[in-house]
């Protein structure tokens, strides 16, 4: 079975859709969420669906702390649901081309450090964008610059302010991601027996 470990930072609505998902998998589960903020909506959600948890700061990211954790847990994929943080390059080596993260946006449109949550919808709505989407690709060093696997797009209406066009994005994000990553997890299994 493949083990998932979902890195997140914020209320978790994407890593409790992919909990739910991957939760009578035979093919994959979620075995850990680790997080770095102590007061984040996601630890409850992962408490909810029996999933174990990991917290740690800045430090244990860096130093290789979060690295040994994963390793230590038998972790096979990374998924980042609203992780803010980038990720250092000796975890992302250790992970090559096993790293996805979703994105608010149709990338490269308003990616990049800063750029996430209701900053890219404000962006997306000042530039007046006339279709704005999620972006599901492959982590690499770098902020939201990794190989694409998924897009859609939405429109964005007359009128939207951010929480509407964030409520349209939610729900794609909502509807796509899990079964973006299990498409991944069978093309992994596929290379894996080549």
């Amino acid at each position: 079975m493949i083990r998932i470990a979902i890195l997140a930072s914020g209320s978790g609505t994407n890593a409790q859709r992919l909990m739910e998902h991957f939760g009578a998998s035979t093919k994959a589960e979620i075995a850990l969420v680790a997080c770095d903020q102590p007061k984040a909506g996601v630890l409850q959600r992962a408490w909810d669906h029996g999933v174990p948890c990991y917290m740690f700061g800045a430090t244990e990211l860096a130093d290789g702390t979060l690295l040994r954790e994963l390793e230590g847990a038998g972790i096979d994929l990374l998924i980042l649901a609203g992780f803010m943080r980038l990720l250092p390059a000796t975890l992302v080596q250790t992970w090559p081309d096993r790293i996805l993260n979703i994105h608010p946006s149709l990338l490269p449109k308003y990616g990049g450090k800063g750029m996430y949550g209701d900053h890219v919808h404000r962006a997306v709505l000042a530039a007046g964008e006339k279709q704005s989407g999620i972006t599901i690709h492959v982590v690499n060093e770098r902020y939201d610059e990794g190989r694409v696997l998924f897009q859609v797009e939405c429109p964005v209406m007359p009128g939207d302010d951010v929480e509407a066009l964030a409520a349209r994005i939610h729900a794609l994000e909502h509807a796509h991601y899990p079964e973006v990553v299990e498409g991944f997890l069978n093309d992994m299994a596929v290379r894996t027996r080549e």
